[in-house]
């Protein structure tokens, strides 16, 4: 893992080999970095480092598998998937305090995404594997009626209006902008031509936003060919 100004200036290698870094994501005060990781032998953990960085710091000692790290907009929370395992759940960390607790009725719910202004976190639900959101203030689970098949990545917008995800592994695949205020689904881009680079979770590509909202996925533009050899034996 690396951290660098837009234009690539000012780069810092944060982590080394044989640590495998994925998810990245700033605190809000742009201090640290929360991420998963993974080491030989063991299952994927959330870290934390500072943005200088420094030894990597794991947040629980449980050898169950952690991913997905969201920050509240505060920075006081971050919010985890438990996934995959025997049970699925969110669990909320507090740096300040090392408080660990379960996300109140986040059984079989994993991959959340908290919203800019802190009203939602989204996440994807086991079994059905559909888009749900977790409304903070009242602490409730709103369902989202959009059958979209297989969700991979979640993006809010940068005003949390709306929830961007894609669809790499169906058979339409897409990148998607789904609305909260009215849940109106618009497609953004579609994959059908694009070959994807596969990410390290199930081969689907990671996907996101970037500055002004724009969709960044990985293309994959290498070449791949076959070869044929004639072997002449003695």
């Amino acid at each position: 893992m690396w951290r660098s100004k837009l234009d690539g200036s000012e780069r810092l290698q944060l982590t080394y080999a044989p640590m495998v870094a994925a998810l990245v994501h700033w605190s809000p005060d742009a201090k640290q970095i929360a991420f998963s990781a993974m080491s030989p032998g063991k299952p994927w953990k959330t870290f934390l480092v500072g943005k200088d960085g420094g030894t990597a710091q794991a947040i629980t000692g449980d050898e169950i598998p952690e991913r997905d790290p969201t920050w509240s907009p505060d920075g006081k929370q971050l919010a985890f998937g438990i996934f995959p395992g025997d049970t699925s759940m969110i669990k909320i960390y507090e740096p300040e305090t090392h408080k660990l607790s379960q996300l109140a009725g986040s059984d079989n719910i994993f991959a959340p995404r908290w919203s800019p202004n802190g009203r939602y976190i989204a996440a994807i639900a086991l079994g059905n594997n559909k888009l749900i959101l977790y409304d903070v203030k009242h602490q409730k689970w709103l369902p989202v009626n959009q059958d979209l098949g297989a969700i991979g990545y979640l993006a809010w917008s940068h005003d949390s209006a709306s929830v961007n995800l894609d669809t790499s592994l169906n058979k339409e695949p897409g990148y998607y902008r789904l609305r909260v205020s009215d849940m109106k689904l618009d497609k953004l881009v579609d994959f059908r031509k694009i070959r994807l680079f596969p990410g390290q979770f199930g081969g689907s590509p990671w996907t996101g936003l970037g500055p002004g909202d724009v969709p960044l996925f990985p293309r994959d533009i290498s070449t791949q060919e076959i070869y044929a050899f004639d072997l002449h034996l003695p």
